[in-house]
Order: structure tokens, then C-alpha cells, then sequence
């Protein structure tokens, strides 16, 4: 959604490296180029005079003036307003101190509500908590129908004392509903509010009379990212007329301008407190004003990709795998759990555009081919547990079998088995110079007495690596096809650098359960 915005933003950033000082007509100038980009990206006005006037004011004083690094200086002031305008810091749910805690959805029909009903639950369940869902949509066809789908499809029970389709009391309904989390032990409930085409006083009327029937900790309102500035005026009226104290933002994924995301914080004075980037239940998350700067300027998201990480990765696993790294004696099988650990934290595209710089390479993004990855899993799954193990035992006419039970061609099987030797033997050298992952890359170049190894190393690791290795048994021969990978080393200076305070060795990995 924010490509177009990150693309204009980069190029006007840009400009100003090099420069050892800036004048008041480069600021003037960049100022200028920032105020047509956020316009052209939807941006309400009055959002985008107040931003600029926070950077002009910003860029030419003493912060500036006196920077080493001038440029550097003006990124970070733009970074810092775009955190601002955003809500500044993460704003976390207010649980009731004694449940169950209340959250009430709200929004037009077509944004979202149902399916963010859903997408909301299984977050919170995942987060320890027991929600309850309630139907109180009975106007529109179908919609508890929909909702009970989406709380199968969540693990989470749903509340629907009425068909609807027009019969019903939804204010009845949820006033009910709070009997019924108390007698079930829910500790959260999660009314979902009928919408309309429109902003109507049956609605609001309707909406206002639900709140004060439950009296909700929380009141959520929906926003359609995509319908642009008419979102900013949705939110003003629901705001006056029923009152919210939280923003979720739905079809983040979308190819719209993205300036409602911008301007609804600015404009409204509520929190964006939760984003919805697709259809799936699981592609929910709490909203990060910080992050999203760090998108919008392509600096990327580091933190997020590591929270995903620590989700996705088994501790103990990960401890085994690296052990094995550092004594060379990495399988098949480890590589194979590996690689579906990474496909869990979601589509690759999506991890490597999280990496600093990644706009630079979002149309060799764009064209990576998964199912290279599925084809690698279908080869190794079609090896026997000794093959697996020892890749050194799988001749010719073991590669045959392999290749007609996993449907590719022998040459492919070749790649692999190349491939996963020289990254084996890649690593061991990284763990001999590093001292080893685990603590065990110094023993692992000593062989025994009388043997010079020189039988079953595989080839020798690739001298050049441009872009993504090419001894990666995950990619395609010699790393990824030409317009198919990241080039990383066009990866301008300055945007790879960790998070500050950042630390890796205090990363905690969850165990499964």
C-alpha cells in the first residue's frame, strides 16, 4: 500500500546524501518534494501542513545546522514527525480489572468487522486470554451465519442466541452476552456491530445504544484503508456520534494510496491500535506507529521479522541445528525443518521486504517463485531416512528413484545435493572463525589420524556471493535467477543497520507445546 509513498520518499531522501551542508533552499526544496508525495499519496491536508511544518522547523535549526552528518539529520527528523503522525507510541488494549473486558467493533459494511472479529479473537487466544464472540449484526444477510465460520475457522465459541437476517434484537444480544461469558468463564468479549453502506442515524442510534447496554472497555472502529479520504470523514462522524478509542486499520495489503492510515491519527486524535495486511486469521497484528515509519522511509522492520522468528522456531530444534552447524554434521532433515520453520513466519517476499532497504528490490521480489521451495521439500521427502542423513550415499540410480518420485528432473537433484555440501562445509568454516555455533566449529576441522579428508566434501564453496548465497540448498543453482532475487549489495549504506539497543543473544524462542 505504501510503495508508491516509499518510492517518492526514498528519491527526495536520497538527494540530499553527500551533501556535507544543507541551505535553507535544499530545505525548502525537499520540504517541497515531501508536501507533492504525501498529497499524491492521499494524505489529508491539514495532516500534511502540520508534518511539514515539523520538519522545516526541525531541519533549520541547530539540529541541523550542527549535525555531522546533515543529511542523515533531516532523515531521522522526517522519521521521528512520521512516528508522530502516526500515534507515536504503541497503544496497547485496557483490559477490565475485573472481566469480562469488553471490546465493541464498529465500522461501515465492507470494512472488515466479521472477518477482524474473528482475526481479533484468535489473537487474543493466542495471547492466553478465553474470548467470547457475539452476533449482534442482524440486518445483514448472513453476517452471524459468517461470523460463526470465522469463529470455527479461530477456535473460538460464538455467541448467537438469534438467526438475524432482520430478526432480532442485536441491543438484547449483547446485553446477554455478558451473562453468558460470566457463566462460561470468557474473559474477553468481542461484540461485532452491523454496518451500513452509509453513515445514517439508524446506525449510529442503533451503535450508541449498544454501548451504553454494555458499557465496552474498549470501542473499536474499523477502517477500510483503501477507501482513502472518505475514511477520514467516516471516522470524524462515528467519532461524534458514538465515540471510539481505537483505530483498526483493514486491507493494509491493498494497492490504494495508503493516506488514510496516514491522516486518521492526526485528524481523529484516536490510537491506531491493531492492522489487518490479508485475509488470512493470521495476518493480524498490533500496530507499531514506529515500524510503519521505518516501512514508509524503507528502512525496514527488523523487529517484527524477529518476533515472527521467535514464534516460528522451536528452541530446543534450533539449539540441535546449531550444534550441528559448528561440528559439520547438519542433514537433510535439519535443513528440512529449517526451512519450514522460515515458511511459517509467512510468504518469503514478505521476510525479505522487512529488511532494510528491500524497496530497492521489490520488483525481483515480486517475481520470486515459491514453488521452488516446495519442489526442494518434495525432493528430500522423497529420500529415504539413510539418504537424508548421509547425502554422500545417494549414487545414480538412487538420484533416478528420487527424481521420479518427487516429479523433477535428476539435474535438479544434483543442485541440491551439491548445493547442501557446500553449505554444510560454508558453515563449518563461519563456526572454525567464530568459534563455533554451539561450541564446536574448532574440533570439527580436525579429522582422524592418517586421513586427509578428501573424499565426500562436496565441491568447493562458491568465491563470489552476490545477492542471496548460491550454496543454499533452498535456491535455485548459482542463488536465485537473474530478476528473480534480491541484488542485497544495492542495498544503499547506512539502511542495514540493527535497531538501537538491539541485542541478538538476548532473542528468547519460544518451545512448542
Amino acid at each position: 500500500m505504501f510503495d508508491t509513498l516509499t518510492d517518492r520518499l526514498t528519491s527526495v531522501l536520497t538527494n540530499l546524501r553527500g551533501k556535507g551542508r544543507l541551505s535553507d533552499a535544499d530545505i525548502d526544496a525537499t520540504a517541497r518534494e515531501i508536501r507533492i508525495a504525501l498529497l499524491e499519496a492521499d494524505v489529508a491536508l491539514p495532516v500534511v501542513r502540520s508534518f511539514i511544518k515539523g520538519v522545516k522547523e526541525r531541519a533549520k535549526g541547530t539540529e541541523v545546522s550542527q549535525a555531522l552528518n546533515p543529511a542523515q539529520q533531516v532523515i531521522k527528523i522526517v522519521n521521528e514527525e512520521l512516528v508522530t503522525i502516526l500515534g507515536g507510541e504503541t497503544r496497547r488494549l485496557q483490559f477490565a480489572k475485573t472481566p469480562p473486558t469488553v471490546i465493541m467493533l464498529a465500522g461501515l459494511q465492507g470494512s472488515g468487522k466479521t472477518t477482524l472479529a474473528g482475526k481479533l479473537a484468535k489473537w487474543l487466544a493466542g495471547q492466553g486470554h478465553t474470548p467470547l464472540l457475539v452476533a449482534c449484526d442482524l440486518q445483514r444477510p448472513n453476517a452471524v451465519n459468517q461470523l460463526q465460520v470465522v469463529g470455527e475457522r479461530a477456535g473460538v465459541p460464538v455467541f448467537a442466541p438469534e438467526p438475524g437476517n432482520g430478526v432480532g434484537d442485536p441491543v438484547e444480544v449483547s446485553r446477554r452476552s455478558l451473562d453468558e461469558a460470566r457463566r462460561a468463564q470468557h474473559d474477553v468479549v468481542i461484540v461485532d456491530t452491523a454496518g451500513r453502506l452509509g453513515i445514517d442515524e439508524e446506525m449510529m442510534k442503533q451503535a450508541a445504544d449498544i454501548r451504553d447496554a454494555i458499557t465496552p472497555d474498549e470501542i473499536l472502529f474499523v477502517l477500510d484503508a483503501m477507501i482513502g479520504q472518505d475514511a477520514v470523514n467516516t471516522a470524524e462522524a462515528f467519532r461524534d456520534g458514538v465515540g471510539f478509542s481505537g483505530v483498526v486499520l483493514t486491507k493494509l495489503d491493498g494497492d490504494a494510496r495508503g493516506g488514510a492510515a496516514l491522516s486518521v491519527r492526526e485528524v481523529t486524535g484516536q490510537p491506531i491500535m491493531f492492522a489487518s495486511t490479508g485475509e488470512k486469521l493470521a495476518d493480524f497484528d498490533v500496530f507499531h506507529p514506529d515500524r510503519m515509519a521505518n516501512r514508509i522511509l524503507g528502512m525496514g522492520d527488523l523487529l517484527t521479522l524477529i518476533e515472527q522468528a521467535e514464534q516460528a522456531f522451536d528452541q530446543e530444534q534450533a539449539e540441535k541445528a546449531a550444534a550441528k552447524l559448528g561440528t559439520g554434521q547438519l542433514t537433510l532433515d535439519d535443513f528440512l525443518e529449517q526451512m519450514q520453520a522460515v515458511r511459517r513466519m509467512g510468504p518469503l517476499q514478505n521476510l525479505l521486504g522487512m529488511l532494510p532497504g528491500a524497496g530497492q528490490i521489490k520488483e525481483q521480489l515480486a517475481n520470486f517463485d515459491e514453488k521452488h521451495l516446495d519442489r526442494i521439500q518434495a525432493i528430500i521427502r522423497g529420500m529415504t531416512p539413510a539418504e537424508r542423513a548421509d547425502p554422500k550415499i545417494i549414487n545414480a540410480s538412487r538420484r533416478q528413484r528420487i527424481a521420479r518420485g518427487s516429479g523433477v528432473t535428476v539435474t535438479e537433484i544434483n543442485d541440491l545435493v551439491n548445493r547442501f555440501f557446500e553449505a554444510r562445509k560454508m558453515m563449518q568454516q563461519m563456526a572454525g572463525q567464530f568459534g563455533g555455533f554451539g561450541g564446536g566449529g574448532s574440533k570439527s576441522r580436525k579429522g582422524k589420524k592418517g586421513k586427509k579428508g578428501k573424499k565426500g566434501r562436496g565441491p568447493t564453496p562458491p568465491k563470489g556471493m552476490r545477492g542471496l548465497p548460491g550454496g543454499f540448498p533452498g535456491l535455485p543453482p548459482g542463488g536465485l535467477p537473474p530478476g528473480m532475487g534480491p541484488d542485497l549489495s544495492k542495498i544503499e549504506s547506512g539502511l542495514n543497520d540493527l535497531p538501537a539497543g538491539f541485542d541478538p543473544s538476548k532473542l528468547k524462542f519460544g518451545k512448542k507445546k
